[in-house]
């Protein structure tokens, strides 16, 4: 899979890209990673990437011709026939649609992205309109620019391509991910798979050793050895911590009688208090 990244910061890139598993997946060749400075694409002795808006106001404008040409080089497929040549090009911006696990698992089946940062005031409307395929934000509130929207959307997607973890499950049972299948139900030498799935929720707690730090324990439903009880416990802990910090998931997942029946009493611990 190849990364272009268009930046007036391609400096801004050396950091990020060169730790952990972005770097081990760079490093087998698994993801390629290019950053294209956008001043190069310029037609004036100043490097001039941007402009005053048209009808006034503040801030300023990053000028069509500089991105166009940019993506002109990279030889990306026209518009309609980018699904078919698993390509793409996404512009970043706060107007965009929000980020998410399942957009990053889509991204993984493409094999080329284009990823043009916004920056000022944002682009030229109408290199949205010719060059881009979606707009993404990944989160409400402002960035200076699209580089660190850029880096988080690289590290999600790469991290979810098959080989780029060491345990390839990692990636699968964790906050906003698949929900257990039959086939995975249980092995012999091990807990159950439905002690991980999260099923859209956010992840349960994890603990390590020691089992007793400065007094405070390990859950005793996780020292016990009972795959059932860590199932439960896990699943109870998952609930309890989307709704805390999530409830809008809560929405948007399936849950069984047993997980309404938890909800309700969580639901009913928090209006006790």
């Amino acid at each position: 899979m190849r990364f272009d990244i268009i930046t007036i910061f391609p400096d801004f890139f050396t950091g990020p890209f060169h730790y952990g598993i972005l770097k081990r997946a760079r490093t087998t060749g698994l993801v390629d990673i290019a950053t294209h400075d956008l001043r190069s694409f310029t037609h004036d002795r100043h490097r001039t990437v941007d402009d005053r808006p048209f009808g006034g106001g503040e801030g300023m404008v990053l000028k069509p011709q500089p991105i166009y040409d940019a993506v002109q080089s990279l030889h990306i497929a026209p518009k309609d026939e980018r699904q078919r040549q698993k390509e793409t090009v996404i512009l970043l911006s706060a107007q965009g649609q929000p980020f998410s696990q399942s957009m990053a698992q889509e991204l993984t089946l493409t094999e080329r992205v284009v990823i043009l940062c916004g920056r000022y005031e944002g682009i030229d409307e109408r290199v949205n309109e010719m060059l881009c395929d979606r707009e993404i934000s990944i989160g409400d509130y402002v960035l200076s620019g699209g580089e660190l929207a850029a880096a988080v959307i690289v590290d999600a997607v790469v991290r979810l391509l098959p080989g780029a973890l060491g345990n390839p499950d990692s990636s699968r049972f964790e906050s906003f991910g698949a929900e257990d299948v039959m086939e995975d139900a249980g092995e012999a030498d091990g807990p159950p798979r439905s002690t991980y799935g999260s099923g859209g929720l956010l992840d349960y707690p994890h603990y390590t050793r020691p089992a007793d730090f400065m007094g405070k324990l390990v859950p005793e439903a996780l020292s016990g050895g009972d795959h059932e009880a860590i199932r439960k416990w896990r699943r109870r802990m998952a609930l309890k911590k989307t709704l805390e910090n999530r409830p809008d998931l809560l929405d948007k997942v399936e849950i069984d009688d047993e997980d309404r029946e938890i909800l309700a009493e969580l639901r009913g611990y928090r209006e006790s208090e």
